[in-house]
């Protein structure tokens, strides 16, 4: 049995954006888990959140796995690295053959609906023709409801997590703080890899307190000692985190993929948002998270409000936003209930 493989997908046509513009050399990024069945209908395919990466075992490892929810060892688990992030897929970091450079400031921008397009490419590609189960949380959300209204057909059980219909004002401002930042790093402009760098950093530690809580920080940064007037353990955590992102990710890439979170709106070119959550018809779990100030739980409820077929749950988290790759017990529980009450033949949840 195949555990775990890496592989990337040239699509040999050129590649039309929402936009109008055109992408040249198309390549599509991947981690697959398990083995295809002969039926092709043991298909979990699982859509990344701003940072993450296509191997979903690495970063969701409490979800993903030999007897997880998603098991390895019954499913063919499917995890793209997404259309602009630079783990393999066209991204700003991508070589442009007009240049023979990387693309930076140059690449075409891009939507969450083209993301899904994406997604939809590989799955032909691959012959999938049912999705058993699609789930996204975050930015992976905004991919996985743009999925499901393109193609209900294809799509049988939804779950979306700390995800919106559309994004909000308050995340729109939270990214244009953060492309503020980098743009005010003087080497962004530089049009190399490296530039930018700094800005990043400080736009990583600008997301930071949109992904955690006050409490989060209260409790986890808190000084032991009152003598102290410099060099806080919050100071270094914001630090060391915005260090840590810019050894892996460039920050081309990073104002590219926020530019596509903003871009997300469901009611484009259909009508209300409520008009387009009726395309949904698989089966739906909704999950919010009590303390998510990013994707407040409201923006949720939304969702699971307007899409037939569809539940919500919600969890208790310490960690806000960043619970969705926290909690993994409690998100097993919630997506295993889902499963059992939606009668999943096959899906190894049994002994849940």
């Amino acid at each position: 049995m195949r555990m775990k493989e890496f592989k990337t997908y040239k699509y040999n046509k050129s590649f039309e954006l929402e936009s109008g513009k055109n992408l040249p050399d198309l390549h599509i990024a991947y981690h697959s888990f398990g083995t295809l069945n002969e039926k092709k209908d043991n298909v979990i395919w699982i859509c990344h959140a701003l940072t993450g990466n296509s191997d979903a075992s690495e970063w969701w490892e409490g979800m993903v796995g030999p007897n997880r929810i998603f098991n390895t060892n019954e499913h063919f688990i499917i995890c793209p690295n997404v259309l602009g992030s630079p783990y393999g897929t066209s991204s700003p970091a991508s070589r442009n053959p007009a240049t023979e450079k990387s693309f930076c400031l140059s690449f075409p921008q891009y939507t969450t609906r083209d993301m899904a397009r994406v997604h939809q490419l590989l799955a032909d590609h691959l012959e999938i023709t049912q999705v058993k189960l699609l789930i996204g949380g975050s930015l992976g959300g905004q991919q996985a409801s743009e999925w499901a209204i393109a193609e209900p057909k294809r799509i049988q059980h939804l779950v979306l997590i700390a995800t919106n219909a559309y994004h909000s004002p308050w995340g729109i401002a939270f990214n244009e703080s953060q492309r503020l930042a980098i743009s005010a790093d003087p080497t962004f402009k530089s049009e190399s890899l490296e530039g930018g760098r700094q800005g990043l950093k400080a736009a990583r530690s600008m997301a930071l307190l949109s992904y955690r809580t006050y409490e989060t920080y209260g409790t986890s940064q808190q000084e032991t000692s009152t003598e102290i007037t410099d060099d806080f353990k919050a100071s270094s955590y914001q630090k060391y985190q915005g260090e840590k992102l810019i050894n892996r990710f460039d920050a081309y890439s990073y104002w590219y993929l926020s530019k596509a979170m903003d871009s997300h709106n469901l009611a484009r070119g259909r009508g209300t948002i409520e008009d387009a959550l009726k395309y949904i018809s698989a089966k739906t779990l909704v999950i919010g998270i009590t303390s998510d100030l990013l994707f407040p739980p409201e923006e949720q409820k939304f969702l699971a409000q307007h899409i037939s077929n569809a539940r919500y749950a919600e969890i208790n988290s310490f960690y806000g936003h960043d619970g969705f790759l926290i909690e993994t017990e409690i998100l097993t529980k919630e997506i295993g209930n889902f499963l059992k009450n939606c009668d999943v033949d096959n899906m190894g949840i049994s002994d849940l």
